[in-house]
């Protein structure tokens, strides 16, 4: 009987997600365990990025921040989404993730509390980015996976982690997605 209490928490989980009638409506904590919604991103293009403080790419903290910094006044949202399931490389506390972001690389985008990408305990962010509902379904490979979100809620692009952030092709993705109204 455990076994099927775990497949019908897991269909309700699914349910509940694909019900959702967007991305906006599905709860999160920010970096503080404040706990809300994306609601307040609704009709701005997010770049969701899964990030580590102990990763080869980390330095892309660099690039997040100033495509950040170029396209917030146009309606660019980027979260970075601390997640220690690869190679242990995000330890921290969600205030020591905070301090090092905003120490090292400056980092002013919103962060939100560490969470699993994949997995049974995927958060349901995840699941809505990557889950087979998803048009861009599987499983996050590795930190700095990016998933580019147009105003509308869908999601329009997945980008792996050596895309660089600055990059023409996720500049290019981001700029279309702001055009788009």
């Amino acid at each position: 009987m455990p076994q099927f209490a775990k497949l019908a928490a897991v269909f309700l989980l699914s349910t509940m997600i694909i019900q959702a009638q967007s991305i906006y409506e599905i709860s999160v904590k920010d970096i503080e365990g404040k706990v809300g919604t994306l609601a307040p991103y609704k009709s701005r293009v997010l770049l969701i990025v899964n990030v580590a403080s102990e990763c080869g790419y980390t330095p892309q903290y660099t690039g997040l921040e100033a495509v950040y910094a170029k396209y917030k006044d146009k309606g660019l949202t980027v979260l970075g989404v601390p997640c220690n399931q690869f190679g242990g490389q995000e330890p921290g506390s969600n205030a020591e993730i905070k301090e090092f972001c905003s120490s090292t690389f400056h980092v002013t985008f919103p962060l939100l509390d560490k969470t699993e990408v994949n997995g049974a305990k995927r958060h349901p962010l995840y699941a809505a980015l990557a889950g087979k509902s998803s048009p861009f379904p599987g499983d996050i490979a590795w930190n700095f996976s990016k998933f580019l979100v147009g105003r509308d809620g869908r999601i329009l692009q997945r980008f792996e982690s050596g895309a660089e952030p600055d990059s023409t092709e996720v500049v290019k993705a981001i700029e279309a997605a702001l055009a788009a109204k």
